[in-house]
């Protein structure tokens, strides 16, 4: 079960860095703000706040990607650690998105149900 935790942290993580692409770096194109539903005065006047937003996507998956190096590595009780918190805080992004932007769940759903098998088959296989 570890092994699937690390490889949906993997999956989790390499969407956030997808997603911080498209964020930081590719906001105001028409294929990203056809993704998001932006014009592009919108995108252009939100261009500073999606850069920003983009980087808290990329340092998440980080923090997953350190969590899967650091269990592999041997040490899994850092790599849990850092999975959780990681993960973790992608799948409350993705509640908070759900819970704030009841149009967005769509959005919601796939950024948030990689994290969330992934830290629900950390958990099981901590308690095997």
């Amino acid at each position: 079960m570890i092994i699937t935790a690390l490889i949906l942290a993997g999956l989790a993580a390499l969407l956030h860095v997808y997603i911080f692409f498209m964020e930081s770096l590719l906001w105001t194109t028409p294929k990203v703000r056809a993704t998001f539903g932006s014009s592009e005065a919108e995108a252009e006047a939100t261009k500073e706040m999606a850069f920003n937003q983009g980087f808290y996507n990329l340092f998440l998956a980080i923090a997953a990607f350190a969590g899967i190096i650091f269990h592999i590595a041997g040490q899994p009780v850092i790599g849990a650690t850092l999975i959780f918190a990681g993960a973790g805080s992608m799948l409350l992004a993705a509640l908070v998105l759900i819970t704030s932007s009841p149009s967005k769940a769509g959005a919601a759903i796939k950024q948030g149900v990689f994290p969330l098998l992934a830290v629900i088959a950390l958990i099981i296989g901590m308690t095997l």
